[in-house]
């Protein structure tokens, strides 16, 4: 008798400690769709591990404003339908305040028209200018990934600095190769930069030889592949195989050292414009983002014991940002969104500046011009 009072007694303390340890029960919740696996899995996992490991960072510490923050997370698989029914069924389902991701410039655009609908803010992790832009269509969306358009111009300014005049693109079909390559031929042209070879491949494709050697006959100075599917690994290897020895630049997509490792040493050499994340330790102590970068550093590869990227960073900028939100006006939807659109936010990628007309809020100095040395990438010095 006395042990069944005890056990009763026992369990009245724990759920009243349970009642209590959120005061305010009701939880904020936030959806997430990232491509965690398929041919963008080297964008969605590091995303997917990146708001797992905020989440139990802010829980641990007594939540937002005593509610427990609670991700719901989908598998987009990369896959633009996929998208759509993740990003409805984080909507209608679990009735999300805010949603993060999709992880792909594709995915994200399939995803516009649902949550602009249901006016629920999205956080596109992806880098496509036309996920936020026209403006006026876009009052629900909101881009961490630098833009595309930024990323030409940076490759432009290395370019023009080192006399290059004529050069060969060559992009995936994917959304993100497809808007590359339209500011490919917008801002070279503006830079009096000559395509003089404009070649593609699909995603599924595993070797371009033939459009190297098309953009090897046209006179090409240097090549530009622009895309985020395993194909950016394989350009450096048949460039080497057929020893042509101009310039390789790629995207910001290459912001993966995982690219670099799977191309191997033909990956040495190769430019490309990124975050400051891919660069820490070269970025100097009074740099405004500095102290940022080593934190999620530090933090990410302390728990995963794997390198940290360009596209894990979109993630934790947006989880910080929706935490923020969050922390001054609750979970009302309309809300957030009204916060995001007037917030200034120093964050892994950059200084965010937005505004009404901009969603995204980045410019071109978001970027740095890195390079693979010793299969470690490296700020471009030269």
């Amino acid at each position: 008798m006395k042990k069944r009072a005890l056990f009763w007694a026992g369990l009245m303390i724990l759920m009243f400690s349970v009642s209590t340890l959120w005061a305010k029960d009701r939880e904020y919740r936030v959806g997430c769709a990232f491509a965690i696996t398929g041919k963008a899995s080297w964008l969605g996992e590091p995303q997917r591990n990146t708001v797992e490991m905020l989440e139990k960072e802010i829980n641990a510490a007594g939540g937002i404003n005593g509610h427990r923050l609670k991700l719901f997370i989908e598998d987009t698989q990369g896959n633009n339908t996929r998208a759509v029914n993740a990003i409805k069924k984080l909507v209608k389902k679990h009735r999300v305040s805010v949603i993060i991701g999709p992880s792909r410039s594709g995915t994200s655009m399939a995803a516009i028209p649902v949550v602009t609908k249901a006016k629920v803010p999205m956080l596109s992790c992806a880098a496509a200018e036309s996920i936020t832009q026209p403006w006026e269509k876009r009052r629900w969306i909101f881009k961490m990934g630098q833009n595309d358009s930024d990323a030409a111009r940076k490759i432009c300014d290395h370019m023009t600095a080192h006399g290059i005049r004529e050069i060969g693109i060559l992009t995936g079909t994917t959304g993100f190769g497809a808007a590359g390559r339209t500011q490919l031929k917008k801002i070279a042209k503006e830079y009096g930069i000559t395509i003089v070879a404009d070649e593609t491949y699909s995603p599924g494709d595993t070797d371009m030889t033939a459009q190297l050697i098309s953009i090897r006959n046209a006179g090409a100075k240097a090549v530009v592949n622009w895309s985020i599917v395993p194909a950016q690994s394989i350009v450096p290897q048949n460039l080497r195989q057929l020893k042509i020895g101009i310039p390789l630049y790629q995207s910001s997509g290459f912001a993966n050292i995982k690219y670099a490792q799977a191309a191997g040493v033909a990956a040495e050499g190769t430019i490309f414009p990124a975050g400051r994340i891919m660069a820490v330790d070269f970025i100097p102590d009074t740099h405004p983002q500095k102290a940022i970068l080593k934190k999620y550093k530090t933090g990410y590869e302390s728990v995963y014991k794997d390198h940290v990227s360009t596209f894990g960073g979109h993630a934790y900028d947006a989880l910080l940002l929706v935490i923020e939100a969050m922390k001054k006006v609750g979970d009302d939807p309309a809300k957030i969104r009204d916060f995001l659109e007037t917030t200034e936010f120093t964050g892994v990628d950059g200084i965010f500046r937005f505004s009404e007309k901009d969603h995204c809020g980045l410019d071109k100095t978001a970027f740095e011009m890195l390079t693979v040395k010793d299969g470690k990438f490296v700020v471009y010095r030269k």
